[in-house]
């Protein structure tokens, strides 16, 4: 085959852009759907090039972590997709960086006000004292994943409002001020989202959404925090092992 310009085969370039367009679209959350990737041959179609040039392109993006083939089921999105580690609880800038991603945020609100009745029982404190209200839009490189809303009290977080939450992990803040939460109560359900979470998160309204609802602890045993996080459907997976008790 005859050498292009800077030592490239015109088959080099063919799938090169091939991989670059599929990888641009992965990063803006534009290409998939529920975690697939079209099929090779769609993708044929689409980029007017041969599969081998198409499953070369793959293979590239299958080493770079951005892609995975999965038998039976073409293949999955994962370089953006959030897991849950086994067995571990980690704040998502931590699980961000652990797959070398960046994580940051949108503040939707931050505020102080008094706690309702329900928000003072689920947090095992006195109903209208303090506490720091934070919802963020959460992003991996700049790919909305998860709407983020949290209530702590206040007395957990001094000086809360002070913080630049777009880039600071609330984590991280907690366990500078002796109120770090090591352990959580996870419950996760499916459901759909409505229109401003259809907005924020870039779906279609109704479109699929996981919700988890968290209870966190301290070390003495006190409720730290509550939260309910509303992840894209095709952004985030949980990871749990499960046996069979007697």
């Amino acid at each position: 085959m005859r050498p292009a310009v800077g030592g490239l085969t015109s088959t080099d370039r063919r799938f090169a852009a091939v991989a670059r367009a599929i990888a641009d679209e992965i990063r803006a959350g534009a290409l998939g759907d529920a975690g697939h990737l079209p099929s090779e041959r769609a993708l044929v179609t689409r980029f007017g090039v041969s599969r081998v040039t198409v499953r070369r392109a793959l293979r590239e993006l299958e080493a770079d972590g951005l892609v995975a083939s999965a038998a039976g089921r073409g293949w999955l999105v994962r370089g953006d997709r959030l897991e849950e580690p086994e067995d571990d609880l980690v704040s998502f800038t931590g699980a961000a960086s652990a797959r070398g991603l960046r994580a940051t945020a949108r503040v939707l609100a931050a505020g102080t006000r008094e706690a309702t009745l329900e928000e003072a029982e689920q947090l095992a404190i006195a109903p209208g004292a303090p506490v720091v209200q934070l919802d963020r839009l959460r992003m991996l490189d700049g790919v909305p994943i998860t709407i983020d809303r949290t209530l702590v009290p206040e007395a957990r977080v001094p000086g809360a409002l002070m913080h630049d939450w777009a880039v600071e992990s609330l984590y991280e803040v907690m366990l500078a001020a002796g109120s770090a939460a090591v352990r959580a109560d996870y419950l996760l359900r499916a459901d759909g989202a409505d229109a401003d979470e259809a907005r924020l998160l870039g779906l279609p309204p109704g479109g699929p959404v996981l919700r988890a609802d968290q209870v966190s602890y301290d070390a003495a045993g006190r409720r730290v925090q509550i939260c309910r996080m509303t992840y894209r459907g095709d952004r985030y997976q949980f990871h749990a092992t499960l046996a069979r008790r007697g």
